[in-house]
Formats: C-alpha cells, structure tokens, sequence
C-alpha cells in the first residue's frame, strides 16, 4: 500500500470570488513550498458530567476550521496572493512607462542624479525604493537597463543608487527617454479595502487523494532576510472548511514560478534616506487581526473578520554612533526601504519593501568579544501624508514585486 510522500504532493492556489466557495477547477497555480502543514481543525467539546465510574462519557466535535503554516523561501512572483490578501489590496503597476522624456544623469556614485528636464516625478507615481530602468534613449550601454532605487525624489531630480553597486555614466541630456517601473504593488490602502481570500489545494498525486481548503485568508505573513542564507516567508494562514476529493480539484494548474530566491546580501537598505551598511538582519511581521465567531445551528463559521493591519520587526545593527540608539532613545520617527535582488546582475528580478513612518520600540545590545550588535525592535506606522503627488504611500507597508502580475 502506497503511503504519502510530501515531495510528491502539489499546492496550489486560487482566489476565490466568493468567501468559502470553491472556484473554478482552472486557472490555478501551483506553489513553491518548503513546508504547507495546513490542514482542518475542529473545537473539541468535553462532557462535564460528574460520574459515580469516575470516566469520561461523551467528547463532542464542534466548530470546523483551517488554520496551519505555510514556509517558503522568498522569490518575486511567488506569494503575491500572500501580500494582496494580508495587505487588503490587489497588487496594481507602479506606473505605465513614462516615455518622451528629456534626461540627465550626473554623478559619480555611489549615488547619481536622474534629472528630466520637465513634467514632475511625483505626479508619475514612482515612490521612494521603487526601482526603475532607462529602457530607450540614445544613453550609453551602462546607463541602459539597469535598476536604479529612489532615494529622494523632488519634481524635477531623483538621487538614486545602482542596485547592484555598479557605475553609471554622466551624460546628457538625452531625449526621447523612456523610464519603465517592472512589476506592480501593492500596500494597505486608506480606503478600498479588499476582502481577499482564496482556496488551497493539497494534491497528493501518489495517493490519489484531494484536500481543498476553502475560505482561505492570510493571518500573518513573517518576512526574514538574514545576513547569511535565503530570505523567507511565513505565512499563518485561517480558513472555513475543507473538501475532500480523490481526483485533483484545480486540473493543471500553471508551473510555479521560476524566479531565483532572494538573498538580503544581494539588495540596498535605506534607512531616513540615507543607504546603511551596518544592518545584519532584518525581521517583519504583518498581523491582520483576523477573528471568527461561531454560530448556533452551523459547523463552519460564518465569516472571518479582518482586523488592523499592525507590521512590527526589528533589525540589528553594527552600533558604530548614535544613530539608531537614538531614534530609541529620542522617539524619533524613521523611515525604512529595502530593495531585494535575485542576483547581482543589473536588471535583477527584485522585491522591495516600504515602510515611510517608523518608531522604535526597545533597543538593547549585546557584549563580549565581538562586534557590539544593538538590537533595534520597531513598529511601523500611518504616515501623516501620501499618495498621489508624493515620495510614499499612505500606507504602513508597501511592497513592490518586480513579477507581479
């Protein structure tokens, strides 16, 4: 008799129109995974009878649920459903490209100025750690394809840095410029909110058996980038019900994705505009809130209900000055973009993460011999202003995905 073999079993995920109802068998597409241990769970009710037998008599099962973990390794479009569902929005383009323009690039790195010689930068919708390349012009070969982060923006100049360290030439102006913004994002909106769920399958193909979880929301999503090793995703996820099956639900589901894994040594972090090389890890978690109230004459819950969107994390950092102790120690508010790459080439698949209103929440540090590592726990805020015609979002977390679709 054949036994189950996790290398053998298929996920594979679909959004759902409808909370709790099934989707279309198609247009599905299948996860890359380390680990989906979810799975259905029930209350479990005891009797509290007092008995003379000194026994129990009766356990009763009550209301039906999703609930588990979901391990990955962090690649750009993979887990795009991951972010939109826990973020309450679709990920939607940057901006279209924005062409006929008139460019000037000066510097000398490892920051350089992209200059247009009219219209504005904040009106097109390109935000601080978005990256963007010079996809037409008459520019020099180095200048052409490359992804360039935002660091500060005004109408007319953004100061950038070279993603992956190397040189941009001074030149210019070129005309009939195009700059192109790959892939969408997506953040939590002020309003708009979208109630996103999908249902996950378990194929275990070597069994012939079906798990079709339904309902499915995000709970909480935990990002780690470490200074060694992949970057990765947790995903805590809870749901209605599961349907069973001995034929695959979703019939051919499209290949997971094929883009390399992230890795944090491979990307820039900029910390209130300025590019930091003194963090050794960086750790986020985004927390929905989500609740669920069980109903009399019914096994499954009627709803669940999404909470705040609450992102908390904490990086260390080489303690070199005052900098981060202080913005400890005098509650000041800092702003945080990280931009991840897939590998070192100029055009690299990538995801960032913006986070414009930052305060931190303790910052111990270690001691011994060895590099004094402060430990700086932050949480991440409603900025004051955004949006249209601004360097950020209006939004606690945005994220940029170089594949989304």
């Amino acid at each position: 008799m054949a036994v189950a073999s996790g290398i053998a079993k298929v996920v594979a995920l679909k959004r759902e129109s409808a909370w709790g109802v099934a989707p279309g068998a198609s247009g599905a597409k299948t996860l890359r995974r380390v680990t989906s241990a979810v799975d259905l769970m029930k209350a479990i009710y005891e009797s509290n009878e007092i008995r003379s037998d000194y026994q129990d008599a009766d356990v009763r099962h009550g209301v039906r649920s999703v609930a588990g973990p979901f391990d990955g390794e962090l690649s750009p479009g993979s887990y795009q459903d991951f972010f939109d569902s826990a973020l309450r929005k679709s990920f939607v383009a940057v901006t279209a490209p924005i062409s006929g323009l008139t460019i000037t690039i000066a510097g000398s790195g490892p920051t350089y100025t992209v200059t247009r010689s009219a219209g504005d930068w904040l009106a097109s919708g390109i935000k601080l750690g978005n990256p963007f390349r010079l996809t037409a012009g008459a520019f020099t070969a180095a200048n052409l394809n490359k992804n360039m982060v935002p660091i500060a923006i005004t109408a007319l100049v953004m100061t950038v840095i070279v993603l992956n360290g190397s040189a941009l030439v001074a030149e210019g102006p070129i005309a009939s410029a195009t700059v192109t913004v790959p892939g969408k994002k997506t953040y939590t909106p002020l309003t708009g909110h979208e109630d996103i769920s999908f249902a996950l399958e378990h194929w275990h193909s070597d069994i012939n058996q079906s798990e079709l979880f339904l309902g499915v929301k995000t709970q909480q999503l935990e990002v780690n980038l470490p200074p060694t090793g992949m970057a990765t995703i947790k995903a805590t996820f809870m749901g209605k019900d599961r349907v069973n099956g001995v034929a695959q639900y979703f019939s051919s589901p499209a290949a997971a994705s094929t883009s390399g894994v992230l890795a944090a040594v491979n990307g820039s972090m900029v910390v209130n505009g300025a590019v930091v090389g003194l963090i050794t890890g960086m750790q986020f978690t985004i927390a929905g809130g989500h609740s669920a109230e069980p109903t009399v004459g019914s096994n499954v819950y009627a709803d669940i209900v999404e909470g705040r969107v609450k992102v908390t994390g904490q990086m260390t950092v080489q303690y070199q000055d005052a900098v981060f102790r202080d913005f400890f120690d005098q509650e000041t508010e800092f702003s945080i973009n990280m931009v991840f790459s897939t590998n070192n080439l100029a055009a690299a698949d990538f995801i960032s993460f913006s986070m414009p209103r930052c305060k931190a929440t303790s910052a111990p540090k270690n001691d011994g011999e060895r590099s004094i590592i402060q430990t700086l726990a932050f949480r991440a805020l409603l900025p004051t202003n955004g949006g249209t015609g601004t360097d950020h979002e209006q939004s606690t977390l945005a994220v940029h995905d170089s594949l989304a679709v």
